[in-house]
Formats: structure tokens, sequence, C-alpha cells
């Protein structure tokens, strides 16, 4: 998981162009985005990623720093 790379996605996408490149993954698929990525697990962490950030902040109102924040957090408390 690389921290700008999921910044970069929610900025630059909609959620439909994020579900989209998400099932392309799924289905290894030729993406119509970019999803930077070392392979393509890397690439669907950051495409759910910042799914779940752009819902976070349209369903809270938080701005990206904060949801990313919490993201990080769900992250760290499913490792422990």
């Amino acid at each position: 998981m690389h921290i700008p790379t999921i910044k970069k996605l929610v900025e630059q996408y909609s959620v439909d162009e994020l579900r989209a490149a998400e099932e392309a993954i799924i289905e290894e698929q030729e993406l119509a985005i970019e999803v930077p990525g070392t392979d393509e697990g890397e690439q669907l962490t950051h495409a759910i990623a910042a799914i779940w950030i752009k819902e976070d902040m349209a369903n809270t109102g938080r701005d990206l720093k904060e949801s990313l924040r919490d993201y990080t957090k769900k992250v760290r408390k499913s490792i422990d």
C-alpha cells in the first residue's frame, strides 16, 4: 500500500471509474485508468482504498486527510 498513490487516485478519479478499474483488475482485463502498483494485488489494494476513502468523504463530510487516516487505522487494526 502506497499512500501517495492512493491520494492521487482519490483526487483524480470518480468512484465509478475506480469501481470499473477494480472490476477490470479482478477480471484480468485492461484498465481504462492508470492504477499504479507493482502487481495486480497492489493495484487492487490501491483502487479499493481510494473507493473507501471517497465514499467515506462523501458520507461523513471529512476531508481527504481525515478519511485517509481513518482508512490506515482500519488497515493497521486488521493486521494486529
